[in-house]
């Protein structure tokens, strides 16, 4: 397996699991992940949440840790990468505000290039107009924008613990499906995994 050179868009309040544990599991495999941030340089760290469902209607968002940025976002250069990977929480709402985070994403949809999507990271892919006609899924209060969008939405399994892949794009609803969103994108990127 080749090692791949990956790039990872986090902000403050991205969901803790969804950026540590495919970070992990990505360089435990052997490929390199660059950790970016809009503001922020290499050394610094973005604030996570952790959410969770306690019994009410909606999850809660409680502090989780720091997160490490390893490298600037001024200086990304899409073309250098090999594949893209967008957590969840509360990051992506306002990351998609950012016309270079779009301009970035864009460029791995329009180059074919892999990409894994979870929960909220999704409302990047539609903001950045590269769903259309895609089959996909994320956290479930993202199906409308996604729909919008032109995707065809899929069902989230009642554990959120699915995940769907279409062609480049590898999408899933929450951090449950960690096993199976990692398992489908190590196959996208051709990473052999012995049982």
């Amino acid at each position: 397996m080749a090692a791949k050179n990956i790039l990872m868009l986090v902000g403050d309040f991205v969901e803790d699991y969804e950026a540590m544990v495919p970070f992990q599991i990505l360089t435990m495999v052997g490929h390199k992940v660059d950790t970016v941030c809009p503001d922020k340089k290499a050394g610094d760290t973005v604030k996570t949440a952790v959410h969770d469902f306690v019994g009410d209607q909606t999850y809660v968002e409680l502090p989780g840790h720091n997160f490490a940025i390893n490298a600037d976002f001024d200086s990304v250069n899409p073309e250098d990468y090999d594949a893209l990977v967008i957590p969840g929480g509360r990051a992506p709402e306002y990351l998609r505000l950012n016309p270079k985070v779009l301009e970035i994403t864009k460029h791995f949809g329009d180059a074919n290039k892999p990409i894994a999507a979870i929960c909220h990271g999704p409302q990047i892919l539609a903001a950045a107009g590269i769903l259309n006609g895609k089959n996909m899924i994320s956290y479930p209060a993202c199906a409308p924008e996604c729909k919008t969008a032109g995707a065809n939405f899929g069902e989230v399994s009642p554990g959120a613990d699915n995940a769907v892949t279409d062609g480049n794009l590898v999408t899933a609803p929450a951090w449950p499906a960690h096993p199976e969103w990692m398992k489908q994108f190590l196959q996208v990127l051709g990473s052999k995994i012995e049982a």
